[in-house]
């Protein structure tokens, strides 16, 4: 049985972590397929993940092969069953679309020339740039019903929890939904879909609000299908807002549509998966799109489960903090059970393009696992585990190499098991991670971060730019503005600032849900020119209601489509009189004042002046002295607004936050900061300190809990680019582990397996156990209290067993 409950996922009755490999079975040789299984056991997973591609499954319309009867690598039975008799859990991804470097991202070629009306068209009535369809059209839909009927079946007689020993645990439907449609920006406008699109209006508004909101009609064809497809100007920032909105309805209804055909076919009782897109170049910052194109999809009601699609290089002080705010933004939107999980996060080492252009540090596997894992991900995918080859298929395609994938006859090769089964230098420190997490599952399948009194703000909408009409002057100026301000300086700025000041924060849904100083003392928002009133009007209740805002960017002038809207700014007791730029002849600088002073003069790029009233100037424009930062008291609360470019000031930030009524309760003393700290606990109150030195250089610091030193005092050295997972208070057959300075990689009744990490780990017990003596560590006893002392240098040999009397 599989179950979601309080953000964790049940098997059986027990919360568990699923480690899950992703294996595509269809692009290995059936011989193959134990060699791949046997290396991902290796490597500490418990599950196998596949796409499962119905352009090889179906080629020809009506003959299906799902046994290998035709090539024995599409025996998708037979692999599933093999999962199971090594004992791995398996998700099943079955599309219809699954992307993976596919042809058509895995729909047969009979599909579209069966039904040509299924491929839209966009702005100005042109062809869509990308292989995609619509979603909704009945011809589409009819073809993908009669998919699930072939797969869905074979999926569920092997269901976990049926009674006849199944592995499955999950079923992915489609695959970065929205996703083609988005980076073109080319949002599918076909006839049907225009029909669609006025239904949707007509029930969302009024027929005088519709009127004054479009000066056409809706209910004539063609005269609508010319003003959506190519609008003027008076009327595209509704429309961008109701097209935005309304896509996310109707991907949601896409959704429904599809889990209905799985559950007409068998498929129950486990979750569904909605696989979200968004990073690219290596950042994190457009990710959010995918979340506000889908979050209506796998919220619509329960059994859902969302997933991140990770493809980061490095984790180190560039990107940390989009991670962070990645998973954070994923939950504020999540309903109450739902947890953390990544269905597509990237392993290997980057050499995407088989030219060694790209090259991940071994770290970044193992850095990315580990913040996710301590921010409360419950599955992860590895993609890809190991890669394979692209088989030519039956008919000649004549497309340049007749093959099912267009990467060549390759695929994977940055994989941590290529395409041969050879092993990369990426898999063993992946391996390690892998091994150490699930040493100590059953703790941390249950363990929530722990966090400080602040979270930062999420709003959908700011992320809702994918369909904008490149005709419109407007738009561009609009969508500049939230580009500029929704993410890059709030992130690298702000967010990165709380982070090295050991902030520990989730996030808020404020466009959805509401917000309560009792439970969330203090917000850090990312602001825009432009916000929804009724998101203003809640931001200035919080402050009357005790709450502290922390904005990073602009008061808002106007609301999401474009009409003057001043209810923050107004609370706030200012009026927003202008705006600076720096250029290559005005050299625009920043002087500090009040309690931001002394500090040296800043070079910025922008900053928002104000008649700022009685609120305290903080931060003024050298050469005009106007006022660009400010801390306002508005009724119980108050707000401290940085309205200019400013740089990563960790102290300044502090100080914001701590003036506003958030303090950082973890923190250490080493100057060159660079560290990523977080804690998770049970319920009991046994907990894990999570730390990642993300810098190539070893660092000797103390760490402090509320002020407190931990570990006694002593001084912790994180080496070189390394994480580690320490214990503090955690349980194991009648031991308690007070703390350790090493990590657990092993646990058992007679055994306890440690990575030491220091030049001298130490190990504290309290215990009634007898500790068997060992060459390698001294005991001190004193009471139930017992202190292992190493007597191994972690860089010499890191690997320590304590032994237990029976």
């Amino acid at each position: 049985m599989v179950e979601i409950k309080n953000k964790q996922i049940w098997l059986d009755g027990r919360p568990q972590i699923i480690m899950c490999g992703e294996i595509h079975y269809f692009r290995l040789a059936k011989e193959d397929w134990q060699d791949r299984i046997d290396k991902l056991k290796s490597a500490g997973f418990n599950a196998v993940a596949s796409y499962i591609p119905w352009l090889c499954h179906e080629p020809v319309e009506g003959q299906f092969d799902l046994t290998g009867q035709t090539r024995p690598e599409l025996d998708l039975a037979g692999f599933i069953d093999l999962c199971a008799a090594n004992g791995l859990y398996f998700i099943a991804r079955p599309g219809p679309f699954i992307m993976a470097e596919m042809k058509n991202e895995g729909l047969p070629f009979w599909v579209y020339e069966k039904h040509p009306e299924i491929v839209p068209v966009t702005w100005g009535g042109q062809p869509i740039k990308t292989k995609t369809v619509d979603y909704l059209a009945p011809g589409f839909l009819q073809e993908a019903r009669s998919w699930f009927a072939a797969v869905m079946p074979l999926l569920a007689m092997r269901l976990h929890g049926n009674g006849k020993g199944g592995n499955i645990i999950g079923v992915q439907l489609d695959n970065e939904i929205g996703m083609l449609s988005w980076v073109s920006n080319s949002p599918d406008l076909t006839d049907y879909v225009l029909a669609d699109f006025a239904a949707w209006l007509k029930s969302r508004y009024g027929e005088e609000t519709l009127s004054g909101r479009y000066p056409f009609s809706l209910e004539a064809e063609h005269e609508r299908k010319k003003a959506i497809q190519s609008p003027a100007e008076e009327y595209t920032e509704v429309l961008h807002q109701d097209l935005g909105s309304y896509m996310r309805n109707r991907f949601a209804r896409y959704v429904a549509e599809l889990r209905r055909y799985s559950e007409e076919f068998g498929v129950t009782s486990v979750p569904f998966l909605i696989n979200i897109h968004g990073t690219g170049g290596g950042r994190g910052f457009t990710y959010p799109i995918g979340i506000s194109q889908l979050y209506e999809a796998y919220t619509q009601e329960p059994g859902y489960l969302s997933g991140s699609d990770i493809y980061f290089g490095d984790l180190d002080m560039n990107t940390f903090q989009d991670l962070y705010l990645i998973n954070g933004f994923m939950d504020a939107v999540h309903l109450p059970d739902q947890p953390l999980t990544s269905h597509e996060f990237n392993c290997g080492d980057g050499n995407f393009g088989e030219t060694y252009g790209g090259r991940y540090d071994p770290s970044a596997v193992d850095f990315k696992t580990r913040m996710c894992i301590a921010q409360g991900n419950r599955l992860i995918n590895f993609y890809l585990f190991c890669g394979g080859n692209n088989y030519r298929m039956d008919q000649s395609l004549s497309d340049g190499n007749d093959r099912v994938a267009f990467t060549g006859e390759r695929h994977g090769f940055a994989a941590p098991v290529g395409p041969e089964g050879q092993l990369n230098y990426s898999y063993p420190r992946m391996s390690r991670v892998n091994r150490t997490i699930m040493a100590v599952a059953d703790k941390l399948a249950v363990m929530d971060e722990e966090r400080d009194d602040v979270a930062f703000t999420f709003i959908p909408d700011y992320f809702m730019t994918e369909y904008r009409y490149p005709g419109s002057s407007k738009m561009k100026e609009i969508i500049s503005n939230l580009e500029a301000n929704r993410s890059h300086g709030a992130w690298e700025i702000m967010a990165r600032a709380m982070l090295l000041a050991g902030y520990r924060f989730g996030s808020v849904d404020v466009q959805n849900k509401g917000i309560d100083p009792a439970r969330t003392p203090v917000i850090a928002v990312p602001s825009a020119r432009y916000m929804h009133g009724h998101i203003q009007r809640k931001l200035a209740k919080f402050m009357a209601s005790g709450g502290g805002i922390l904005l990073y960017g602009e008061v808002p002038m106007y609301d999401m489509e474009g009409s003057e809207c001043t209810i923050l700014a107004d609370a706030l007791g200012v009026r927003p009189a202008g705006r600076r730029t720096g250029d290559g002849h005005y050299y625009l600088s920043l002087y500090a004042e009040g309690w931001a002073a002394p500090r040296p003069e800043v070079r910025s790029h922008f900053a928002q002046t104000f008649d700022h009233g009685e609120a305290e100037a903080i931060l003024r424009v050298y050469g005009t002295d106007e006022v660009c930062a400010f801390e306002a008291k508005s009724g119980k609360g108050k707000a401290v607004v940085i309205a200019a470019a400013y740089r990563c000031d960790i102290p300044l930030f502090r100080t914001a936050l701590e003036r506003l009524g958030a303090k950082a309760s973890l923190t250490h003393d080493h100057s060159h900061h660079g560290i990523f700290m977080t804690s998770t606990a049970t319920k009991e109150g046994e907990r894990f300190l999570h730390l990642l030195n993300l810098d190539g250089l070893d660092k000797e610091l103390h760490l402090y809990d509320n002020g407190a030193r931990l570990f006694e005092g002593r001084p912790i050295v994180l080496s070189s680019k390394d994480g580690i997972m320490l214990p503090l208070g955690v349980n194991y057959h009648g031991v308690q582990i007070v703390y350790s300075t090493a990590e657990i990689t092993g646990v058992s009744e007679e055994l306890l397996t440690f990575r030491l990490t220091q030049p001298e780990d130490v190990i504290v017990l309290e215990t009634e156990r007898e500790i068997l003596p060992d060459n390698s560590y001294a005991v001190e006893m004193e009471g139930r209290t017992q202190r292992i002392i190493s007597k191994k240098h972690a860089k010499v040999d890191d690997f320590l067993m304590v032994r237990f009397k029976k």
